[in-house]
């Protein structure tokens, strides 16, 4: 495990960030993709790369590519890369660059309340006050009541946020009934949900992609970068902490999104952006502080 080692603590919150970085600036490139594909060819394409990506890896490094799971793993595969993938892509398409995706990130909300009953898992004492500060910054950034876009590009988004909680609470509900290895269940969540995204592609009528060079070096970073390696770090960081954290800590992401949008465009920051950003990063802060806090009261007993 990456990060099971007393001495390599840093690298949980250090994945986190990177993961954000990535995921956060991704909606930019996926935005700029859609001008190149179609929105289903364009999910289909970046999951078979990612999927390719990750069978070299897997091959590279010697790990087992053993179907151990086949139920739970297609469940995961259908949930967290078809039905997110699809939703997602299917959102930013019909809602613009506007904030109906930015609803994929009210996953954590549901995260939280699918996990309490299935998992277990309880937000207790100061963490409250994370949770809270975060999820009020989610909703100050998405202004849900300044929204003017079809009841169709927010039902696409929330539909793609409570597959993404689904995949994760199922993810957490494997690990804790058996062991298999993390890059390999990675790997068959990835080739198992790409199949039914290539058949979408195949039978929806679109107009053909456009195989340029910029285009061409979009999908390659999106499917092995922001597809393979982080969701293989997406899989690994639930390993290591309750669902509703991760997901929470995952917010950074919207923030890197409006930021990167925001600079790119030239348009300048809300007041409400700006509030919802800081309210987040506290929360996150926090988040990081009480399981500093946590770690090092176990350290000294």
């Amino acid at each position: 495990m990456p990060f099971s080692s007393p001495s390599a603590r840093w690298l949980l919150p250090l994945a986190l960030c990177v993961l954000s970085i990535i995921w956060g600036y991704s909606w930019v490139l996926a935005k700029q993709a859609l001008a190149y594909a179609p929105p289903f060819a364009f999910a289909a394409e970046r999951c078979v790369g990612g999927a390719l990506a990750l069978l070299l890896a897997v091959k590279l490094m010697g790990r087992p590519l053993r179907l151990a799971a086949p139920g739970p793993t297609l469940a995961i595969g259908l949930m967290q890369v078809t039905g997110f993938m699809a939703f997602q892509t299917w959102a930013l398409v019909e809602g613009g660059p506007g904030k109906t995706a930015v609803l994929v990130f009210t996953m954590p909300i549901w995260t939280l309340l699918i996990a309490w009953p299935i998992l277990g898992e309880r937000i207790r004492g100061k963490q409250w006050l994370a949770a809270l500060s975060t999820l009020t910054g989610l909703v100050l950034i998405i202004e849900p009541w300044e929204m003017h876009s079809s009841l169709l590009s927010k039902f696409l988004g929330l539909m793609a946020a409570l597959c993404w909680a689904i995949g994760t609470v199922l993810v957490k509900r494997l690990r804790s009934r058996q062991q298999v290895d993390l890059l390999s269940l990675t790997t068959w969540q990835m080739l198992l949900g790409a199949v039914p995204l290539v058949l979408l592609a195949l039978m929806i009528p679109e107009r053909p992609t456009d195989w340029s060079v910029p285009y061409i070096g979009i999908l390659a970073f999106m499917s092995v970068i922001s597809t393979a390696m982080c969701w293989w770090l997406w899989i690994t960081i639930l390993d290591r902490v309750p669902a509703w954290e991760a997901s929470l800590s995952v917010l950074g992401t919207p923030v890197v999104a409006i930021v990167s949008s925001r600079l790119m465009m030239g348009e300048e920051f809300r007041f409400s952006e700006v509030t919802g950003i800081l309210l987040i990063g506290g929360g996150l802060a926090l988040l990081s502080l009480i399981g500093w806090a946590s770690s090092r009261s176990s350290l000294m007993k």
